[in-house]
């Protein structure tokens, strides 16, 4: 059976620069980007563009996700383009879910090989599409672990089952789990009990509850290696700047050694879940923090934007493509951060307005 990581575990060629003591990169720069530097203690004068600095290599992020290594890049959406490309070759299969992000369609397309889909969250449909791909081709599995506009989880343990029947191999996107889903946070595979024996790859992004810029690859430590070699958005990319790594870093800690921020978070989530679900409102499938409400109609979710815009409450309305045709909905989010008299307030300005808006027939759309 062919598997996409084989590509990986035969990359030895810079294994063998470093035994010999000749390969030239990721210095770590115990200094500041100056004409003269310090690394390891030893005085450079720099002549050297490229600002490394070391911080490719995110120990503590690995560490996070339970993971090997880590890599660093610098931003979400070219870490997607950066690790899809890099494994997904000619012969290869990258498999997503329907509404995986973007910048996960946006990777495969950017890779050498073919693309294909199933059906949202339905791990059968990805049974059958892997396999008819059959054994012969690698096969990369995408999917993001919360799904960013309905908040709905993806069910690992059964697409990892269905994975594992068809070595295919397994990548999870993490950017809305981390820091909100498991016990401590950790994401999605926390969340499941899942470990890197489940899911070959957790990735995401550092700007949401790292509250940063950037995104990460976290997996085995010669996945990563290769990666760091072979991802092009993070080869020929600037690093990220000193300051932002050191924001990532201070948010992971935060994360770990504050636990009651996550249980205000879901406090708050279920509160208005509660009480939305007592409106009559639709909120979908959503089990995290993502709280959609759906609408349908386009310009009805629109309408009811203003409403709330007009009145002080600050929502997103979603239309397609980021959402299938006539499942148009307003995206809230919950946060650690809302006290009680913030959510009542809300709630009341969203009660009135929705009822305004649903009792309204759309006008014509000029086309």
């Amino acid at each position: 059976m062919n598997d996409i990581f084989t590509k990986c575990r035969n990359f030895t060629i810079v294994r063998q620069l470093i035994e010999s003591g000749i390969y030239p990169y990721f210095k770590e720069l115990e200094s500041e980007q100056a004409p003269e530097i310090s690394i390891k203690g030893k005085k450079f004068i720099m002549f050297g563009s490229n600002n490394y600095l070391g911080l490719a290599n995110e120990r503590k992020i690995a560490a996070f996700k339970g993971r090997e290594a880590a890599l660093i890049y610098a931003t979400g959406y070219q870490m997607n383009l950066g690790v899809i490309s890099a494994l997904v070759g000619k012969g290869d299969f990258a498999v997503i879910d329907k509404l995986d992000h973007a910048s996960i369609l946006d990777g495969c397309r950017l890779a050498q090989g073919e693309l294909a889909r199933f059906k949202h969250n339905d791990p059968a449909d990805l049974d059958r599409v892997l396999k008819k791909i059959g054994p012969r081709h690698g096969k990369l599995v995408i999917v993001d672990g919360v799904f960013s506009m309905e908040g709905d989880l993806s069910p690992l343990p059964e697409i990892v089952k269905v994975c594992k029947r068809h070595g295919a191999r397994l990548m999870v996107d993490d950017a809305h789990a981390s820091g909100v889903m498991g016990k401590r946070g950790h994401g999605t595979c926390e969340h499941y009990g899942l470990t890197s024996k489940d899911v070959d790859l957790v990735v995401g992004t550092c700007s949401k509850s790292f509250a940063s810029v950037g995104g990460f690859a976290a997996g085995d430590e010669n996945i990563i290696h290769y990666l760091r070699h072979a991802s092009r958005s993070m080869i020929f990319s600037a690093a990220l700047p000193p300051a932002s790594v050191a924001a990532i870093s201070k948010a992971i800690d935060i994360i770990d050694e504050e636990p009651q921020r996550l249980k205000k978070l879901w406090d708050n989530a279920r509160y208005l879940m509660k009480r939305f679900k007592e409106m009559g409102l639709n909120t979908g499938e959503t089990q995290t923090p993502i709280i959609p409400v759906v609408i349908g109609d386009d310009e009805k979710t629109f309408m009811l934007w203003r409403m709330l815009y007009d009145r002080g409450l600050f929502t997103n309305p979603v239309v397609s493509p980021a959402v299938p045709p006539k499942r148009a909905l307003i995206r809230i989010v919950a946060t650690a951060t809302h006290t009680r008299e913030q959510l009542d307030r809300a709630l009341d300005i969203f009660e009135t307005c929705v009822k305004k808006v649903l009792k309204k027939k759309p006008a014509v759309l000029v086309k």
